[in-house]
């Protein structure tokens, strides 16, 4: 009876706020699959915080933009590069006046001589995001 009570004696887990029983031989796969459901549950929330966080840059840079005729501000927008199961690359840019972002930017020499300085209003806007996301991510791993 003990040799039989060993065979079976089961481990427990707590999964989905229940708990399960689980044979030893069958332990490996009640962790992988564990382990499976963490990692989606984490790409998820990733993906949500980038899609989250790039909206936010957007509005930042659309905000912080330069105003002549408005053009340059309107032109913003945002776009999916890049998606797999795993990742998610969204990039911000001005679909209108995308030659003007680097000269408004940084600044740039008149015709006549001098110059124009720069406003920064992307490279902010983007270390702004790169902390929220960081901070986001640290969230929702830790949860």
């Amino acid at each position: 009876t003990t040799q039989w009570m060993t065979q079976w004696n089961c481990i427990w887990k707590e999964r989905w706020g229940m708990m399960a029983k689980v044979r030893p031989e069958d332990l490996a796969g009640e962790i992988i699959s564990t382990l499976q459901d963490y990692v989606h549950t984490t790409i998820d929330g990733v993906k949500e915080s980038v899609e989250e966080v790039s909206k936010e840059c957007l509005s930042e840079i659309k905000r912080d933009s330069p105003v002549d005729t408005g053009e340059y501000k309107k032109g913003w927008r945002k776009k999916t590069t890049y998606e797999s199961g795993t990742e998610l690359v969204i990039t911000v840019h001005n679909k209108t006046s995308y030659r003007l972002a680097h000269l408004l930017e940084n600044g740039h020499a008149k015709v006549d001589g001098g110059r124009v300085e720069g406003k920064p209003h992307i490279e902010p806007a983007a270390k702004r995001a790169e902390n929220k996301l960081l901070k986001k991510i640290k969230t929702k791993v830790k949860a």
